[in-house]
């Protein structure tokens, strides 16, 4: 238990809640973890969201899958990132897509009740939800609009336009393989490859093992 103690406490949203609570919260159940494996499924689609959860260690993906059959990965989230909280107090609380584990995984579960009583007793807890929920709630809308209902190409283009910003440079250095960049974008690896090929005789990318450059 010490072990999550720690995790909880250098999570953002714990920091105001001490020690003693936090252990008195596990011991009596309303605090609980829950450990995944990789590709362990956290969520199906169409489950109730009942709980508050709090990634403590690991990689959590947001998965769905188009009519065409290709696994598209909407949202990743990692140690401190929140999962249900945009989703629990809705009038349909249900996991719209699955949630998975891409790697070995620790999750604080809070129960609802807890929940609403650390809102009304711990201001500094609900101040720092609700700056959370807000903040990624428009994050991941703005994902879903970027890569749901797009072609091959604008959803490539849409990538590497994020990309070039975050990174501040026409040249990507790409931190995934091309398999998993398919699985973001929502194709099969051999399309991407395909696409990737076509901007790149259209003299819009170059690009190898490594790394896309943008031409435009």
């Amino acid at each position: 238990m010490k072990k999550y103690l720690r995790l909880i406490k250098q999570t953002d949203l714990a920091k105001s809640i001490n020690c003693k609570e936090i252990e008195f919260y596990l011991n009596e159940g309303s605090f609980k973890t829950a450990e995944y494996g990789k590709n362990n499924i956290v969520h199906f689609v169409g489950e109730v969201c009942s709980k508050l959860e709090i990634i403590l260690s690991g990689k959590v993906v947001i998965e769905r899958i188009d009519e065409s059959g290709n696994l598209m990965t909407i949202a990743e989230f990692f140690n401190c990132d929140i999962l249900g909280g945009n989703l629990m107090f809705s009038k349909n609380p249900y996991y719209p897509m699955t949630v998975t584990a891409k790697q070995p995984t620790v999750i604080l579960e809070i129960n609802k009740e807890r929940l609403f009583q650390l809102f009304s007793d711990n201001h500094e807890f609900l101040k720092s939800y609700l700056e959370y929920v807000s903040d990624h709630t428009v994050i991941l809308g703005d994902r879903i609009k970027h890569y749901v209902n797009r072609t091959i190409r604008e959803s490539i283009m849409s990538y590497l336009d994020y990309e070039r910003k975050k990174q501040k440079s026409n040249i990507i250095r790409l931190n995934m393989t091309k398999k998993a960049l398919a699985e973001r974008i929502g194709v099969q690896r051999t399309s991407l490859s395909r696409e990737l090929a076509k901007m790149r005789e259209d003299g819009l990318i170059i690009f190898d093992a490594v790394s896309i450059e943008v031409l435009i």
